[in-house]
Order: C-alpha cells, then sequence, then structure tokens
C-alpha cells in the first residue's frame, strides 16, 4: 500500500476525482430535464415518494442501532440525516444505464422507473444538503444560514446565470459548430458554481449539478457540452474517483459477529424499504404486481450516486471506517443484484399479430409490400433509398418502408440523453420542431417525391441484442422484407473493409431469427453518392437462377424491379442436374413459367426484360456464364442456391455459394449485390416473438420505442 499509493499522493488523486466528480455531476445534471418531472404523473410521483419515506424511516432506525453499537460518540442528527439518504437514495445514471441494457428504457414500466429516480434523485440532493448543513459546526445558526444561503445560490442562478447560458444556447443553431468561448465559459461556470456552494459549505458537487440542470436542453448546445467533457470524465477522472473510494473501504474493519449482523441489518433494511415501499406504491397506483415488484428492485439502484453520499460522510467525520465499508458494501450487494432479478422476474412481452405475406413471393400480386430497411449511417442511405425506388413497381399495389436507424447504445452519456431526447419526442427518428439530420432529411424528401410511404425509426439497442429489435419490428409491422447493409465498407481502391465483427454477427442473427425473407445489401455506390429521381434510374439487373425457396424469391423481386421503366432486368437459369429433388424442379419450374407469363408484351418487345438459359454446373462454366452478361448494376441471388462454390474460400457465410464470388473484389469494384433468404415458416422466431391473435396498435416506431403492451395506466383501468 505504502508503495503503490503513498500518503503525499493520495491529496493529488483525492483532488483529481473530487474534480472528476464535479464534472460528472455536472453531466448528471444536464441528463435530467426539469421539465419532464413537470410531466410526471401523480403514479410515479407517489412511487417515488414512498420509495424515499420507508427506507428513510428504517434508515434512522438502522441509525439507532449503529450509535449504540460501533458509531458511539458521534452526533444524531447528521448521522440519523446521512443513513436515511443513504438508504433512500436511488442512483438515475446507474438505473438508465441498467434500464437500457435491458431494453426497458422506453417501455412504460422504464417510463415509470425513470421519472420515479429522477424525483428521487432531487429529493435525495435537497436532503443531502440538509445532511451537509447539519454536520457543520454543530450551531443551529450556523446550519440555518448554510441551508438558506444555499436556496439563494439556486435562486441566483435561475435568475441570473440561466439566461446567460440560454443566450449562449440560442446563437449555437443546429448545423453550425458551437464556439470554444462558450464551451469554456460554461466550464468555467461549473468550476466557479463548485467553489461558491463549497464555500457555502454544502459541496462543490452541488454547485456543479445545479448549473448542469440550468442548461437549456434544446438544440445543440447540451449535447455539444456532453461530448467536450463525458470521455475524459468517465474515462479518466471517475474511475480515479472510484479507487480513492476503494481506498478508504477497509473491509478488515468488519470482523466478528457484530459487524457482520449489522451489515446483514442494514443491507436487509435498505432492501427491504425500498422494495416494500415501492411496490406497496404502485399497487395503491394500480401497476399489476410484477411490474411493482420489477419496479421494486429497478429503483432499489445505488452505486455510485450512493458512494458519493458516503464519501461525504466520512469526510465530515459522520461515518467512522466501519460504518463506511459496512454502507459501501451495501450499496455494491444492492445494484449488483438489481440485473439479474429483474431479467428472471420481468421480461417485456413482445407480441404481434401473425400475418401472412412474409415474403416477396405472392398469389395476391396486388397486395402492399412492406420492406424493413436497416442503415447504420449516411454511407448505406443513397444505394439503400435507389434500391426501395427501384422496388417500388407501377402496379396498384403499395410499397410501404420501414427506415430503421440502427445505433448502437453506447457507455457514453449522450447515448441515454439520445434515448430520453426520441423517447419525448413520439416518434423517435426526428424532434417535432425539426431537425436537419441528414439521414432524416434524405428519406423525408424521398417520400414527398415518390408514391412510396417512408416511416423512419430509430433503434438504440447494444450491438449484441440489437437484431432483437430488427426482428420484433418487423414481426410487428408485419414486413415482407427485411434489407440489411452488409457489415463491409468499400474502399476507394474497391476493396471492402470491416465496420466491425459485431455488425457482421448482427446480420447473422437476423438470418436466423427473422419472420420474413432477408436481404444482404452488398453496396458497390448503386446511383452514385446522391439519390436520384425516379426519372433518372437506369438500371441493368441481372437475376441468377440456380433452383430452391431462396431463387424462388429472387426471382419474384426482380419481377417487381422489372415493373419499373428505368430497369433493364435479366433472368439467367442455369439449368438444375438430374439428380436434382422432384419436387423442388416441380415448383421452379411452375416460378419460371409464372414469370414468362406474366411478362407485359412491351417488355419483351423492347428488350428491358430478357430471360436466358444454360447448362453450365461447374464452376469455371458458371463464373463464365455470368461474366457473359456483360455490365449490370446489381446482381440478385439466393443465399443457398443448390450450386457449387465459386470461391474455395469466404468469411461471409451468409452470403452463400455465388454472393461471395459476385462481392469479391476480382470479380467487380462497380456491381452492387443482394442476396436474399426466403422466409422458412420453419425458422426461430418463436423465442423473440408471440404471436397472438389480438395484440395492442404498435405506432411506427420500433420496440426500442414503443412496446406492444398497455401502458400500466392503462391496465391499471382494467382495459
Amino acid at each position: 500500500m505504502e508503495n503503490v499509493f503513498p500518503k503525499h499522493s493520495m491529496t493529488v488523486l483525492d483532488t483529481l476525482a473530487n474534480i472528476g466528480l464535479i464534472f460528472f455531476l455536472f453531466l448528471v445534471g444536464l441528463e435530467l430535464d426539469i421539465r419532464a418531472l413537470r410531466r410526471t404523473g401523480k403514479g410515479a410521483l407517489a412511487i417515488a415518494l414512498a420509495g424515499i419515506s420507508l427506507p428513510f424511516v428504517l434508515g434512522i432506525g438502522t441509525s439507532v442501532v449503529l450509535r449504540s453499537t460501533i458509531v458511539k460518540g458521534t452526533r444524531q442528527g447528521p448521522f440519523l440525516v446521512f443513513m436515511g439518504v443513504a438508504l433512500s437514495i436511488t442512483a438515475f445514471p446507474v438505473l438508465a444505464r441498467i434500464l437500457a441494457e435491458l431494453k426497458l428504457l422506453t417501455t412504460d414500466l422504464g417510463r415509470m422507473a425513470m421519472s420515479a429516480a429522477a424525483v428521487n434523485d432531487v429529493a435525495a440532493w435537497i436532503l443531502l444538503a440538509l445532511a451537509i448543513a447539519l454536520s457543520g459546526n454543530g450551531s443551529p445558526i450556523v446550519s440555518l444560514w448554510v441551508l438558506l444561503t444555499g436556496v439563494a445560490f439556486v435562486a441566483c442562478v435561475a435568475v441570473f446565470l440561466r439566461p446567460v447560458l440560454a443566450w449562449m444556447a440560442r446563437r449555437s443553431p443546429e448545423g453550425e459548430p458551437v464556439k470554444e468561448s462558450y464551451i469554456c465559459a460554461t466550464l468555467t461556470i461549473v468550476l466557479a458554481a463548485g467553489f461558491t456552494t463549497d464555500a457555502i459549505g454544502i459541496h462543490a458537487l452541488f454547485g456543479a449539478f445545479v448549473v448542469g440542470i440550468a442548461v437549456p436542453k434544446d438544440g445543440p448546445f447540451a449535447g455539444v457540452l456532453i461530448e467536450k467533457v463525458e470521455d475524459l470524465v468517465s474515462g479518466l477522472f471517475l474511475p480515479l474517483y472510484f479507487v480513492s473510494s476503494g481506498l478508504k473501504t477497509n473491509v478488515a474493519t468488519i470482523s466478528g459477529g457484530r459487524s457482520w449482523g449489522l451489515l446483514v441489518l442494514v443491507i436487509t433494511n435498505a432492501c427491504v424499504g425500498k422494495i416494500v415501499g415501492t411496490i406497496i406504491a404502485s399497487v395503491v397506483a394500480k401497476v399489476p404486481i410484477r411490474e411493482a415488484v420489477t419496479l421494486g428492485f429497478l429503483m432499489n439502484t445505488k452505486g455510485l450516486v450512493e458512494l458519493i453520499v458516503l464519501n461525504i460522510g466520512k469526510d465530515r467525520k459522520v461515518l467512522n471506517d466501519e460504518t463506511f465499508a459496512i454502507m459501501v458494501l451495501m450499496a455494491l450487494f444492492t445494484t449488483f443484484i438489481t440485473t439479474p432479478i429483474v431479467m428472471g422476474i420481468y421480461k417485456p412481452a413482445r407480441r404481434a399479430a401473425p400475418y401472412k405475406h412474409r415474403t416477396v413471393e405472392r398469389s395476391d400480386m396486388d397486395s402492399e409490400l412492406r420492406v424493413l430497411a436497416c442503415f447504420h449511417g449516411s454511407r448505406n442511405i443513397p444505394t439503400m433509398v435507389n434500391v426501395i425506388e427501384s422496388s417500388r413497381g407501377t402496379r396498384r399495389r403499395r410499397l410501404t418502408v420501414y427506415a430503421m436507424h440502427l445505433m448502437e447504445l453506447s457507455e457514453r452519456s449522450s447515448a441515454i440523453s439520445m434515448v430520453h431526447k426520441a423517447r419525448r419526442n413520439g416518434l423517435p427518428f426526428w424532434n417535432k420542431r425539426g431537425n436537419p439530420d441528414q439521414m432524416v432529411v434524405a428519406f423525408e424528401a424521398y417520400r414527398q417525391l415518390s408514391a412510396v410511404t417512408v416511416r423512419p425509426m430509430t433503434a438504440i439497442s447494444d450491438l449484441d441484442t440489437i437484431h432483437e429489435d430488427i426482428v420484433t419490428s418487423a414481426q410487428q409491422k408485419r414486413a415482407a422484407l427485411i434489407i440489411l447493409p452488409f457489415h463491409k465498407l468499400q474502399q476507394i481502391d474497391g476493396t471492402f473493409e470491416s465496420i466491425g465483427h459485431a455488425y457482421h454477427l448482427i446480420n447473422q442473427r437476423v438470418l436466423h431469427h427473422a419472420p420474413c425473407s432477408v436481404a444482404i445489401l452488398v453496396d458497390r455506390g448503386l446511383g452514385g453518392t446522391t439519390k436520384i429521381t425516379s426519372n433518372e434510374v437506369s438500371y441493368t439487373v441481372a437475376v441468377l437462377f440456380f433452383g430452391g425457396p431462396d431463387d424462388r424469391e429472387v426471382l419474384a423481386y426482380g419481377t417487381r424491379l422489372a415493373e419499373h421503366p428505368g430497369i433493364a432486368l435479366t433472368v439467367l437459369r442455369f439449368l438444375p442436374a438430374a439428380t436434382v429433388d422432384q419436387a423442388e424442379l416441380a415448383e421452379d419450374e411452375a416460378c419460371i413459367s409464372n414469370f414468362r407469363a406474366n411478362l407485359p408484351s412491351s417488355s419483351a418487345s423492347d428488350g428491358s426484360v430478357k430471360y436466358e438459359e444454360t447448362a453450365a454446373s461447374d464452376r469455371a462454366g458458371i463464373i463464365a456464364a455470368i461474366k457473359n452478361l456483360g455490365r449490370c448494376n446489381i446482381f440478385i441471388v439466393g443465399r443457398s442456391p443448390p450450386a457449387v462454390a465459386l470461391v474455395e474460400k469466404s468469411d461471409c457465410p451468409e452470403l452463400g455459394p455465388v454472393g461471395s464470388y459476385l462481392a469479391a473484389t476480382e470479380f467487380s469494384t462497380t456491381a452492387s449485390l443482394v442476396v436474399i433468404q426466403r422466409y422458412d415458416p420453419n425458422g426461430d422466431t418463436s423465442r423473440l416473438v408471440e404471436e397472438v391473435a389480438v395484440v395492442h396498435d404498435v405506432p411506427d416506431t420500433p420496440l426500442s420505442f414503443a412496446t406492444p403492451e398497455s401502458s400500466l395506466h392503462d391496465k391499471g383501468k382494467g382495459r
């Protein structure tokens, strides 16, 4: 200990840790929207108050036991309040992260938990300010003076500082960089506010927290502040605070039956007070019992905020070493049990009504085609929009596209802010007051210029589970086709570079669980870097037909593309070997016959649709036949055709034996590729989505932002 953390180094460590803490509380204040608190329903307010009151009372009772055993001689008033706050607090940032990882953040349960936690957070900070004021030199007059001065500080921030911050926010319009002078001024104000509250006698973190709340949440200003501060704070300064807290925690002080008994007592009172109080208030608010129990465990989350309270108590000499160690272990225990217990007792129902049009191929060719088009960023959009435009056809049947922006829920605070903003706006993809996000503008412009119905959506989730959002949204929107971007982007020299193995796994998981057909789009700049209008579409499309269900789906999709006046379609059929399954062969023949019979006479006469056959079956023959097609803009192939592998080794099995060759740089650097897997009714989709006859109507938002469950409020009314 002396070698790694000598005593003279602790001053530097604590100073850096406290600077990190000040800016972390500033970030927490930025996340907390007071306007949302005003809209907190009576149910969430009652849950918050009950979640504070009962554990606070039990905390006072616990403090009586501790004062008579291991904390003799400490002042009664401050110790009572500190113990009450320590047991009643809910860690708002930690709860937000847990809810996000469990995909509960934007469910009705998550909304109620976050609303109650926000109220709890504000109340806890007020109580903590009271506890700090009481823990001064013991004079009631001084304590009263500290409290009144603290109230005056908050009033000054609201009256004088908030207009200044609002002025800076107004002078930071969307689409333009925020001036560095504004950022520096704000960060200086945070430090000055911390110094002021520390001088008052409360704590430096209160000033930072109040300034964070005062920053306007509209516009890019708050977001830029978060981006500038959070990486340094979360990556460097905040871990130092945990180190500092860990060094102050001497678990060896908990020795003997009495100490361990007190630890069990503290944990029991903390859990019972918070969980039981929340459950009682939830049941009174007519929340179903399972959701009420889940809410109780969620509200029992402690984490970092609890450590802040305990460290302040220790610095103020209110808590001794043994009590501090007991309380730290209690905070760790209550936070650790939250996630596994919530996962065990509550899983949001993912229900969807059954539907029949799960493939592009169908007997009712005039029915609406629904497509879920996913994209990671702006580079995917031009090609995605041009493929959608090519797919719209010219018949009476409608095309509805759900454009889903896949966003990773990172460890950054801004990810939580983004989710809050999306939830608050209802339609998560853009702000109702207008948001110049280029991805939004692209789809909105395309919707206005075409006959296609486009509904943008956003899925913000962990990359390991974002496939659940895609699959569930496809089921709830009754999609017939999911279009996924290939996990590799083409570079200037024509080669592909992966954007990450996690994105590769997303595509594989969606293919495995999909409730409909799936297409993987390998983008080689179809139509250039911008979206082109319908009268400028001039593409040559090649459909390679080997046989089997995937290729029949490919042919159905190619037929739809052929309806577009700017598309020239060539169908190249590779004649099957004699050993092919006769039932499959009969279906293939029927599919080809249907395709040729339904071809408009104009298409055959002007050469916009061609049908060719070849007997090539070996690798060299198939490659030669494909190259003889000449220059094509798009190749469409099935994922699992009955064909030999055209490449010796592929790291992308989801493209299939033919698609892997067409995606290779040796074949082409200009032809985009669509690889289609037909929906398999025997696939593994039941684990993610439960089909029910009657389901609550879901608005045009993905699972991350609207679940098919009725709201807790509606459940309470018996609807």
